[in-house]
């Protein structure tokens, strides 16, 4: 196990150096640069705006400017926030914690709900659960994301059940260590909710799709020819097998989840990463952004990493060589 995961954290370096590469060139593509928000105001002078410039290095070739992040990254620092006036890593670590917070909860949902709502509708093939569920399985992927997350912010609007946007109340600060946990639990649920309910709906057809093949093998009838009751030819025999293909496409969400969460955070005011990145590329901030496509690209990384441990681990047929 050790030689693989060293084998496969290797891996991320030249990965990591291709989309930096990649992304910073992109970057350079979009005209102007963050010190054009600048230029005009009649609070900044001219020659600051030059001498900060200088200070970035934002006049020198963008490969210069590359290697020059680069150079420093490797040494742990990413860079500076012209938007936040702080070190890119200290926000990223900021807003991370949210970030884990929604993606965490978010996946625990989808998969709690999902997994024995998959497996119940398939041993209930063409039932009245199956059709309804298959109806608003449909309807969760078919909605585009930052839909449901209008939906739900013009419902806790209009009812008051749940805080509109952000995080915290504005008296976070002066709340108790369990009052401050219950208060970020609350502004949490909504965001999960949205977040998590197209994970369910995906999730759910892949674990009954799964279950109706495996229950079609021949080791089932066998384990039912030998007088194995019900329950335990489904969550014995057939459920162990048909989870290893969504173990394998945990990576994959997790990395989606960054992507679908940057929209939900943005409509909601969620203070997490993927809202940083939106913010980071529409004001050319862009050693923040470089900084957030290097975490996007850790967490695919890991994420797939994780999956393929897990999958080791549940089938024995699998081995690390």
């Amino acid at each position: 196990m050790t030689r693989f995961i060293a084998r496969r954290l290797l891996q991320l370096i030249p990965l990591l150096l291709a989309i930096t590469i990649i992304s910073f060139g992109v970057m350079q593509l979009a005209p102007g640069d963050y010190l054009d928000t600048l230029r005009g105001q009649p609070t900044i002078r001219p020659e600051t705006v030059e001498r900060l410039k200088l200070v970035f290095g934002l006049d020198k070739p963008w490969y210069v400017q590359y290697f020059r992040w680069l150079t420093n990254a490797v040494q742990g620092d990413f860079g500076y926030s012209f938007t936040y006036k702080i070190g890119v890593f200290t926000l990223i670590g900021q807003r991370l914690y949210y970030t884990f917070l929604l993606s965490f909860w978010s996946t625990v949902f989808a998969w709690a709900v999902a997994i024995p709502l998959g497996v119940y509708i398939a041993t209930h093939r063409n039932g009245v659960v199956d059709r309804i569920a298959n109806f608003f399985a449909f309807a969760a992927i078919s909605l585009p994301g930052f839909f449901v997350a209008l939906l739900a912010m013009w419902f806790a609007q209009e009812k008051g059940f749940f805080p509109v946007g952000g995080a915290t109340s504005p008296n976070y600060e002066a709340l108790s260590w369990g009052g401050k946990i219950w208060d970020t639990g609350w502004h949490l649920i909504l965001p999960v909710l949205v977040l998590g309910t197209r994970g369910v709906a995906g999730l759910m057809r892949q674990m009954r799709g799964n279950v109706l093949e495996v229950l079609s093998e021949n080791y089932i009838l066998a384990a039912r020819a030998r007088g194995l009751t019900e329950r335990k030819v489904i969550w014995k025999h057939a459920f162990r097998n048909s989870v290893n293909p969504l173990i394998t496409l945990f990576g994959f969400e997790l990395s989606g989840l960054l992507a679908g969460s940057a929209l939900v955070e943005n409509v909601m005011a969620w203070p997490g990463l993927g809202r940083l990145l939106l913010e980071s590329v529409q004001v050319q901030d862009i050693y923040v952004a470089m900084g957030s496509f290097v975490m996007g690209t850790v967490l695919l990384i890991v994420g797939n990493l994780v999956a393929d441990i897990l999958l080791a681990v549940t089938d024995p047929r699998i081995k690390f060589s």
